[in-house]
């Protein structure tokens, strides 16, 4: 069932699981009831994630209406995230989709000037009752699995001033994850989160978790973490399964076969992710 997420956010936060935000490729069938259908067989709420440079090949619409298709064949919460949206025109063209969710990500810009970005998405999405995650600390993008330098480690003390500049209902910090795939051991600090959580209840949001020691997800939700992005992990296997599919089904030319192996396939693998959240059982 399509839902707004923010009650149930706030109840991970507390109770110390997180909800898993798979990144859909701009509306893909297999992708999208794949995440619907471990949903349900593990009974935990999920959010369908949506970034725009994903729906160019599609449309943002396309993305919405294949989402709340899926989100209400099943009866446990699904909401649908603009993620990283980068200005004020794409977060309202999201809540004129119907959108559940939506993220104004400002963190390229000084505390002032993402604090006003998104006081500016907050005051509209109010009124559709949609909740706002913000973003401090820019996450990095990874060069072959390297990034060339950590700026996204944030200061406490600067998330507590943007929080006096504004009250989204959900806050990403960057904490030295990136999006890609990680080269190595990633340099993730913990503490930073420790010390957030001194001055504020706010639910956190742990993006890059693609490759993440699984020990180091687990101790982010015991901080308050209340949602875990997953993309690069799921586009890859996604292509992985279709591949198999290609090389071991008799399928005829036929390519429903090859989406059902891999819709089949990565419902384990959205299962798996929801497993680590915590977040089975709990609706």
């Amino acid at each position: 069932m399509l839902t707004n997420n923010l009650d149930l956010l706030r109840r991970a936060s507390r109770e110390g699981f997180a909800i898993p935000a798979i990144n859909t490729q701009g509306g893909n069938y297999d992708i999208i009831w794949a995440c619907c259908k471990a949903a349900q067989n593990l009974r935990s709420p999920i959010i369908l994630a949506h970034y725009v440079s994903t729906g160019a090949y599609s449309g943002n619409d396309f993305f919405v209406e294949v989402a709340k298709w899926c989100a209400n064949k099943v009866d446990v919460p699904v909401s649908i995230h603009l993620d990283h949206g980068d200005g004020f025109p794409i977060c309202m063209e999201a809540l004129r989709l119907g959108f559940t969710s939506v993220m104004i990500d400002g963190s390229t810009h000084p505390i002032e000037e993402n604090a006003a970005m998104t006081n500016e998405v907050i005051k509209v999405a109010r009124h559709f009752d949609v909740p706002v995650e913000a973003e401090i600390g820019e996450l990095l993008r990874l060069d072959n699995g390297v990034p060339m330098e950590n700026k996204n480690i944030v200061n406490p003390e600067e998330v507590r001033r943007f929080l006096e500049l504004c009250q989204p209902d959900t806050l990403a910090i960057g904490i030295g994850n990136a999006h890609g795939y990680y080269k190595g051991k990633p340099d993730i600090h913990l503490e930073v989160l420790e010390a957030v959580r001194r001055f504020t209840d706010i639910p956190l949001v742990l993006h890059g978790c693609t490759g993440m020691e699984e020990s180091v997800i687990k101790d982010a939700i015991k901080l308050g973490v209340a949602k875990i992005n997953f993309g690069t992990e799921i586009r890859y296997k996604y292509v992985q399964h279709y591949q198999e599919a290609l090389e071991q089904l008799n399928h005829q030319g036929h390519s429903w076969k090859l989406s059902q192996f891999a819709n089949e396939a990565l419902t384990k693998d959205v299962e798996n992710i929801i497993r680590l959240s915590g977040s089975a059982g709990t609706v």
